[in-house]
């Protein structure tokens, strides 16, 4: 059987309300705080995702703490952006999983002499260049102006 997907809206206000220990009149002013901010549907109405709950929860646990609000969105803000990165490894692992099995035996990539990107069978070796280049800073640029 497939997982829920917890980021599915999937609960209206008054049910998220029950499942987070809330008033439904404090899951609005969280999302006009910007706090927790459900998905709408077409006509407008509030759905919360799992995740959200468990954000709700959290926030209640963080505030009876003694934490105040612009600290628990602060903390919500960081929270959500280590969730979205860690979505996009996992994503850019599993496309690294489907090329590798597509081109069994391959690498990835790897620099050519002239630094396009090619493919190389395990084993090929690329020629280094022995080249010897002088390296000359280009001068400073003045500031453009407006």
């Amino acid at each position: 059987m497939d997982e829920i997907d917890e980021d599915a809206p999937i609960f209206a206000i008054a049910a998220a309300a029950e499942l987070s220990g809330m008033h439904p009149q404090t899951l609005r002013q969280y999302d006009r705080l910007g706090l927790v901010v459900p998905e709408r549907t077409r006509g407008g109405s509030r759905r919360y995702s799992t995740r959200h709950v468990d954000q709700l929860r959290e926030v209640a646990r963080l505030s009876a703490d003694g934490m105040s609000l612009p600290a628990i969105a602060r903390l919500i803000a960081l929270e959500e952006q280590v969730h979205d990165l860690s979505r996009r490894v996992r994503d850019l692992e599993q496309q690294l999983q489907v090329e590798r099995q597509s081109r069994p035996g391959s690498r990835v990539f790897a620099a050519g002499v002239t630094g396009s990107v090619i493919t190389l069978r395990a084993g090929t070796r690329v020629r280094r260049a022995t080249d010897v280049v002088l390296y000359r800073p280009r001068p400073p640029q003045p500031p453009a102006s407006d």
